[in-house]
């Protein structure tokens, strides 16, 4: 069994391989593991995921983001080897998930990892405590344990008092909801998420989003999560990676993406992102120099927010504001004519 010694992720992927079609792994082999895409195309094989390597790190929340067809879909399910990776390595806490066996990977499966999916579901003959006890009843839980758990979850997703309704008497938000309550009852170290808001309303999906920063803030989960909307990416991400024929052209935070974009398709998936939403107050700021500025500070701001965050509040005074850090310690200044440069820009 292989162990890597990179302790810091919580899954490590190492040039890793999907390729559809008779024969891939020879080809494969005979091109020295990097076939070129006209060998590809020559034996008609489909790339689905090309050599991708990347770090999903403790607590993170992971983006991976992609046109239809780019390969984002594909690259999850090979994560947990729902679909099986043509080669390289997928290492889950220093272990190498393509070397266990059958049995392993369903106590894995059933024990330390969370999917949640875009369609969400839900076993209709199931009440919602059911639902999301089901996970608990295939791992052998006992009745007491497992609907205590799941009430916990239930709670903890927003939807208390409704264990009794079935999926047909909720909303479409409150189903998602069931289904995130559902995966999250196994605590897995690792949570999958596939596009799970993108069937929703607007307003329902800007609500889930909102539920799902929160339920991060409070159980700081490894996460991947799938999505084509680079504007929920820059609510949700810590990186983002961004796929294009089944590669990954570029791993980054999203400020990383808007401000330097690796070519010409990572620049347009951000074309129309205001610079503000994505870059952070720490990136703009300026030290605080010896002495307050004259008329002293207008007020206080995290280095963490967005500047479009920060904006509102210089309410008119056009006086610099003290940049803060998590503890409230005193870090830096932001200036009101650096905030509206920046804004200008788009």
């Amino acid at each position: 069994m292989t162990v890597s010694s990179d302790r810091s992720a919580t899954l490590s992927l190492k040039s890793v391989w999907k390729l559809f079609g008779d024969g891939a792994e020879a080809v494969l082999r005979e091109a020295g593991g990097n076939p070129p895409p006209e060998v590809l195309r020559a034996h008609a094989i489909i790339p689905a995921v090309r050599n991708v390597t990347l770090d999903v790190h403790e607590g993170e929340c992971f983006v991976i983001m992609g046109l239809s067809g780019s390969g984002k879909s594909t690259l999850v399910r090979c994560m947990s080897r729902l679909i099986e990776p043509t080669a390289g390595e997928i290492l889950f806490h220093g272990e190498n998930l393509l070397e266990a066996t059958p049995q392993r990977l369903i106590e894995i499966r059933r024990h330390q990892m969370g999917m949640v999916f875009q369609h969400f579901a839900l076993l209709p003959h199931l009440n919602v405590l059911a639902n999301v006890a089901f996970p608990l009843e295939v791992q052998g839980i006992g009745r007491v344990e497992r609907e205590a758990r799941a009430r916990e979850m239930i709670e903890l997703v927003g939807l208390g008092g409704r264990e009794g309704f079935y999926p047909r008497e909720l909303s479409g938000g409150q189903q998602q909801r069931v289904g995130i309550a559902r995966s999250l009852a196994v605590e897995p170290d690792v949570w999958f998420l596939d596009e799970p808001f993108s069937a929703l309303d607007p307003l329902i999906r800007r609500e889930m989003q909102d539920e799902f920063i929160r339920l991060q803030a409070v159980l700081k989960k490894s996460i991947v999560f799938i999505t084509h909307d680079f504007d929920e990416s820059i609510r949700l991400a810590d990186r983002i990676a961004i796929m294009k024929d089944g590669a990954v052209v570029q791993i980054g935070s999203p400020e990383d993406l808007l401000m330097a974009p690796a070519d010409d398709y990572v620049a347009e998936f951000t074309h129309n992102v205001s610079k503000s939403k994505v870059v952070r107050v720490a990136s703009l700021m300026k030290p605080t120099g010896a002495k307050s500025p004259k008329g002293g500070y207008g007020g206080e701001v995290r280095e963490d927010v967005s500047v479009a965050e920060a904006a509102p509040r210089f309410a008119g005074s056009g006086k610099p504001l003290k940049v803060v850090n998590g503890e409230g310690k005193i870090v830096g200044r932001l200036e009101h004519s650096d905030v509206v440069k920046l804004m200008m820009q788009g």
